[in-house]
């Protein structure tokens, strides 16, 4: 049986539940809060493989949150989200940053699978636990 990943959504609008419901339904547990400091204590459990946030949370802005996640653990990846195009963005150190309303949900939800296979890594077959084939003599 596959390990679902777990896939940290913060936002605090609407929003939110349509991203849990996409998420779910490719296979992704998901765990929601609305402001920086709940995803803090979420993240602190150490089960989270990425995070999606929004840039505008109600108590600490989404770059904040992103820099001290990124402290603490620099390879998970994040996805920023943002009504508004921002061009110091760019400098975040974020994974991905997508304006909202310009993506389709197979988009986001392809470029989530990449970024967890790209922590992952790529699959390797281990040859010493592959059966051999019987050769005749």
């Amino acid at each position: 049986m596959t390990v679902k990943k777990i896939i940290l959504c913060v936002d605090d609008e609407q929003s939110l539940s349509i991203q849990k419901v996409t998420l779910e339904t490719r296979g992704y547990r998901v765990m929601t809060c609305n402001t920086a400091l709940e995803a803090m204590s979420i993240f602190g459990n150490g089960t989270v493989d990425l995070v999606l946030s929004n840039v505008d949370l109600p108590d600490a802005p989404g770059l904040e949150l992103v820099r001290r996640i990124k402290e603490l653990s620099p390879e998970l990846p994040i996805v920023l989200l943002s009504a508004q195009k921002r061009a110091f963005l760019t400098d975040a150190p974020v994974d991905l940053f997508l304006r909202k309303g310009t993506y389709a949900p197979a988009e986001l939800l392809e470029r989530i699978r990449l970024l967890l296979v790209k922590r992952r890594g790529p699959r390797r077959a281990d040859h010493a636990s592959m059966p051999r084939r019987a050769t005749a003599c």
